[in-house]
């Protein structure tokens, strides 16, 4: 199913509101002022998804959390950012700069947490405005290759690319959010959307 101008606009708008809500998150956990934006949505096939990253990316290490939902939808939802952009923003996050073992583990921790609120917030925003039920697993952190980070899932779903934008007066970092959904569940997505519409 491909969606419409309109159910893309339905779309976007209930990302924004879940990145909304996890940039006044964010700000309560740090000093300076983090806006999060989310500027373009696109829906892709697995194919279209690994090419529109690479393009933007190229070959580099990416690192990503991403954490799998179950429930009215199924699929995998991940943040993922070029691996020194991911340094930058943990270092803006806690003031330190990496140089030991242990300030990694804090990095994957602090990223982990970052890559949750982000990725809940949206996933929240969906199934509350949409009235969906969705259970969530714990976030995983991963430094891998693009190919790799999408071979994890499932072939012929039907993922939502959100390209993300952090900015602060420290600093201007871009990443994308993806929404992977299952083979079937991104048709009953945009059904409980038109639901949505219809009642405006």
């Amino acid at each position: 199913m491909e969606a419409t101008a309109e159910q893309l606009d339905a779309l976007q708008e209930l990302i924004n509101i879940g990145v909304a809500q996890a940039a006044n998150l964010l700000n309560e956990m740090v000093d300076s002022y983090i806006h999060l934006s989310i500027p373009i949505v696109k829906v892709l096939t697995d194919v279209e998804a690994y090419q529109e990253l690479v393009s933007q990316y190229h070959q580099e290490c990416l690192a990503s959390v991403k954490l799998s939902f179950t429930g009215s939808f199924s699929g995998s939802a991940g943040l993922i950012f070029p691996t020194n952009s991911a340094s930058t923003l943990f270092a803006v996050l806690t003031g330190e700069q990496l140089d030991s073992a242990e300030l990694d583990e804090l990095k994957i921790g602090t990223l982990s947490e970052v890559g949750n609120i982000i990725i809940n917030g949206v996933m929240g925003s969906l199934s509350n405005v949409l009235m969906q039920h969705l259970n969530y697993s714990l976030p995983i952190y991963l430094d891998d290759t693009i190919e790799n980070l999408l071979s994890a899932y499932e072939d012929n779903a039907t993922i939502i690319l959100a390209q993300t934008k952090f900015t602060s007066e420290k600093l201007e970092i871009i990443g994308a959010l993806i929404l992977i959904f299952y083979l079937g569940t991104f048709n009953a997505l945009i059904n409980a959307i038109d639901e949505k519409i219809a009642l405006i």
